[in-house]
């Protein structure tokens, strides 16, 4: 099934357009948590990384109900080297067990060989001849090595329901410093040029929805381009980062919805797993990632 569909049905079974990112700090994590995982496997990577799954599958245990998606982030799995990989990939089919899309958010981007390496996240890795389970149903993807870098991800996408996420315009403060530059043919920024590759790479890939298995990451950050961003790319889901400890509100992100309040999933990391008073034992977690999931479901809602 084309993801895009599946993403759609995922938010409108749960009224919910927010995907929760699964960011997990050492130092963040409630104290009980790592106590316990560094007693039974020691205060090193292995230990680090059981906590981190700890930690994932109580926030994934509290929000599954309440959100169509969530996003780890491969570089906080990937620092604590194999013991890290092994979180990661827990955590992932966890979630998809309890009926959560995953997101994979990996920036990748390479050429030839490699591209197509990192395009097997998504599916079609062979092993001694049998082809590997992906636990991923989507990924980030940086583009900005042009279309051979794009091509090994679109037959992903196509042969396997897969979805990636384009950066066309991300969050960060300095992203302005090239994706604000205007070209000199077209007189249009680098954004709005890789806006409309998103567009024409996704053509192929649409689904019943009217989205494409392709879509863009577009930051919070810059509200007053989504508007122009989502008329480039009326089929490309959006994928917004920089709500809540970035400084983006709902307000922020009512343009890269349609008219029918779909079109975009809003990213809360921080706000979400670190609700949690810090100063204390943290032991209700858990809970408070709920209720700050209910509450920016109700802000986010609010604007669709």
């Amino acid at each position: 099934m084309n993801f895009a569909d599946r993403l759609v049905a995922a938010i409108q079974k749960k009224n919910s357009a927010v995907c929760v990112g699964l960011d997990p700090q050492l130092k963040k994590l409630p104290a009980f948590l790592v106590k316990h995982a560094a007693n039974e496997y020691g205060e090193t990577t292995e230990g680090a990384a059981h906590a981190y799954f700890e930690f994932n599958k109580g926030i994934i245990d509290a929000v599954a109900d309440l959100v169509p998606a969530v996003k780890p982030q491969l570089a906080f799995y990937e620092e604590l080297g194999s013991h890290g990989i092994w979180a990661f990939e827990e955590t992932c089919k966890y979630a998809q067990a309890k009926g959560l899309l995953v997101i994979g958010d990996g920036k990748r981007n390479d050429i030839g060989s490699t591209a197509e390496a990192y395009a097997h996240l998504l599916g079609g890795l062979e092993v001694f001849g049998k082809e590997q389970a992906s636990v991923l149903d989507a990924l980030t993807v940086n583009a900005y090595l042009g279309a051979d870098g794009v091509l090994p991800f679109l037959k992903a996408c196509g042969q396997y329901g897969k979805g990636i996420f384009v950066l066309v315009r991300t969050s960060n403060p300095s992203s302005g410093d090239v994706q604000s530059r205007v070209t000199a043919d077209e007189k249009i920024s680098v954004a709005e040029l890789m806006a409309h590759f998103v567009e024409s790479w996704g053509s192929d890939l649409v689904g019943d929805s009217g989205y494409s298995a392709v879509g863009a990451v577009v930051g919070a950050t810059h509200p007053t381009e989504a508007a122009r961003l989502r008329e480039i790319m009326p089929q490309a889901f959006f994928l917004v980062p920089g709500y809540g400890a970035q400084g983006g509100t709902a307000d922020d992100v009512k343009d890269c919805f349609d008219e029918k309040g779909l079109g975009a999933l809003i990213v809360n990391a921080r706000g979400i797993l670190y609700a949690f008073d810090e100063k204390g034992s943290g032991e209700d977690y858990a809970e408070k990632a709920r209720a700050a999931t209910v509450a920016m479901n109700a802000d986010v809602n609010r604007v669709r």
